[in-house]
C-alpha cells in the first residue's frame, strides 16, 4: 500500500470514529440520565428499608437505616459506576457524612430559590460539567424534600418521640438536622462523575 493510500485510509477511519463519538450535549444527556437512574435507585432502596424498619420497630429503628444502610447503598452505587454517590443535607446530622461542599451548597440554595418560584422539589435536579481537582467532572444533584414520616426524626421536639430523641443524642452528638417542616428541602442525592469514566445509561454499573 502506497503512503498516499495509507494516509487516505487513516483519514477516513479517523473521520468515521469522530462521527461515531457522542457530542458534548449528547454525552452530558447520557450522564444526566445515568445520574437520575442512580439517584432513583438510591432513594428507592433507602425508602423501602425505612418503611420496613419503621413498620417493624417504630421510628427509632429508622435511625440505624440512615446511619448504616444509607452509606452502604451509596457505596455500592459508587463502586458499581466508578462515581461518588452520596447524600448531603441542608442541616447535617453527622458532619463527617452529610456536609455539602461549596458547589453542593450553591445548588441547594438554587433549589430553594426555584421552590420559592413554585417549582416542586419532587422532580428538581441540576447537573453541569465543572472542574473538580483539576479535572472535568459531571456533577448532579436531586432534591430531597421533607415528608410527614420524616418528622419523627427530623421535626420539632414536640414531634420527635422521647425514645427517638434519646437515641439521636447518643448516636449523633452534633445533630443539627431537626426542626424541619413538611415540604422543606431536607437535602439532596449528590453524584460526581469523572468524565474519563463512560456514563451508564442504566445507572447501575459500567
Amino acid at each position: 500500500m502506497s503512503f498516499s493510500t495509507q494516509l487516505l485510509s487513516t483519514l477516513i477511519t479517523g473521520a468515521a470514529l469522530l462521527g461515531a463519538m457522542p457530542s458534548g450535549a449528547e454525552n452530558t444527556a447520557a450522564r444526566e440520565q445515568a445520574a437520575r437512574a442512580a439517584a432513583g435507585q438510591f432513594l428507592h432502596k433507602l425508602g423501602g428499608a425505612l418503611k420496613r424498619e419503621i413498620k417493624k420497630g417504630g421510628p427509632d429503628h429508622a435511625i440505624g437505616v440512615c446511619r448504616d444502610l444509607a452509606p452502604q447503598i451509596a457505596g455500592e452505587l459508587s463502586r458499581a459506576n466508578g462515581w461518588r454517590v452520596t447524600r448531603v443535607g441542608t442541616r447535617v446530622r453527622d458532619p463527617l457524612l452529610g456536609m455539602p461542599d461549596r458547589w453542593e451548597r450553591k445548588v441547594l440554595a438554587a433549589f430553594k430559590a426555584r421552590a420559592a418560584k413554585g417549582e416542586s422539589y419532587r422532580d428538581m435536579t441540576f447537573g453541569e460539567v465543572v472542574d473538580y481537582g483539576g479535572k472535568p467532572h459531571y456533577r448532579f444533584m436531586k432534591a430531597i424534600a421533607v415528608r410527614k414520616v420524616c418528622l419523627k426524626c427530623h421535626g420539632s421536639p414536640q414531634q420527635i418521640p422521647t425514645n427517638v430523641q434519646a437515641k439521636l443524642a447518643r448516636t449523633y452528638p452534633h445533630d443539627r438536622a431537626t426542626g424541619y417542616k413538611v415540604g422543606e428541602l431536607r437535602g439532596a442525592v449528590s453524584i460526581n462523575q469523572p468524565l474519563d469514566i463512560p456514563p451508564s445509561a442504566a445507572g447501575g454499573g459500567r
